[in-house]
């Protein structure tokens, strides 16, 4: 049975409306974040307290292992699965050196299960890869150690500002997971957690960005009894 719309705030509305507008519109789930900055909310905490009443409420359906897990009740199902290549490990914490097979290494038996419909252009998957999160920098933009993040390869094209990327600093042989800023004298790769410092880096030093992050599957955490 279909509850209907009564007890529904403000915020409820919003987020609905944003959710069946933003589905409509790209064929896909928005983030948490996403819905936040439509909605006027600005902590994903706050975002995520709404978004478990309306699912008591029966109005939307949540899978919390993925970052665009949140749907309209009674939707289309996901539909077409796909495996991605699990690449290695990225550190979200200082960088540290890593193997320069990091980025190129693929064990065919190691992948994940993704549907295409949960994916930004679930028609142009090709070029995505996954790694998992070594460290905590990243943990206010709700990416946590362990978690995997699903990568979509730049083909050398500079993101946008305030992209999360996959950065190698070749002259360090260093790799980190962060936010990027393109800046007068050079770049900076922003951390999401306030007890840690940008990383600067000069105009004249190498900088690869092997990847943006499109998507981020989450560390469940087991109870220990």
């Amino acid at each position: 049975m279909v509850r209907k719309s009564k007890g529904l705030g403000e915020r409820h509305k919003k987020i609905l409306a944003f959710l069946k507008t933003y589905q409509e519109r790209t064929g896909y789930p928005p983030t948490i974040r996403e819905i936040g900055e439509d909605t006027g909310i600005s902590s994903t905490s706050v975002v995520n307290y709404y978004l478990d009443q309306l699912e008591k409420m029966g109005r939307i359906e949540r899978q919390r292992k993925i970052s665009r897990g949140v749907q309209l009740a009674g939707g289309s199902p996901l539909g077409e699965m796909f495996k991605i290549p699990v690449a290695g490990r990225i550190v979200a914490g200082e960088p540290i050196p890593v193997p320069a097979s990091d980025f190129s290494y693929f064990d065919a038996e190691t992948s994940i299960d993704i549907a295409r419909s949960l994916l930004p252009s679930p028609d142009k998957s090709e070029g995505l890869f996954a790694l998992e999160v070594d460290g905590d920098s990243m943990i206010d933009a709700m990416v946590n150690d362990g978690d995997i993040v699903v990568m979509k390869s730049t083909g050398g094209i500079q993101p946008n500002n305030g992209d999360m990327v996959a950065v190698w600093l070749p002259e360090r042989d260093e790799t980190t997971l962060k936010y990027f800023y393109k800046e007068k004298e050079g770049y900076r790769l922003q951390p999401a957690n306030p007890t840690m410092e940008a990383i600067h880096v000069d105009k004249d030093e190498a900088l690869e960005i092997k990847g943006k992050v499109v998507m981020v599957i989450r560390q469940i955490e087991k109870t220990v009894i």
